[in-house]
């Protein structure tokens, strides 16, 4: 049984990496940060097809939250003041704005600096 919630991102998308790995540094989250392309997405209770469309944030119980809500629960689990941030980007008028937010950068990535077109969402998905 996992103790600490798990960040799963695409690992093939170079503005997604840098995107992590930035946060990892900034915030240092008490979590376990891994692609999905080498994740046991099984085993996290995760479709592949999910995991290619947005960042994952699995908790040690199995709740899934994705997209936006997944970058708040990183920020709530980061503490100190992004906790705040976190827990605004929960509540309805965020959320929603978030979540908005969120589609269009992931929509687009591949358009965004160090996107690649292995950042490209497939048509069918975007």
């Amino acid at each position: 049984m996992r103790t600490r919630p798990v960040l799963v991102y695409d690992g093939d998308c170079r503005f997604c990496t840098t995107s992590v790995a930035f946060l990892e540094r900034l915030l240092r989250p008490d979590c376990s940060i891994t692609p999905w392309q080498f994740a046991d997405l099984a085993s996290l209770g995760v479709a592949q097809r999910r995991a290619e469309y947005e960042a994952l944030w699995i908790t040690p119980t199995g709740a899934v939250h994705g997209g936006a809500q997944a970058v708040a629960r990183l920020l709530l689990r980061a503490g100190k003041g992004w906790a705040v941030l976190g827990a605004l980007l929960t509540l309805p008028p965020f959320r929603r704005v978030a979540h908005g937010v969120y589609r269009i950068v992931a929509d687009n990535r591949h358009r965004l600096p160090g996107g690649t077109a292995a950042c490209a969402l497939p048509a069918d998905r975007r």
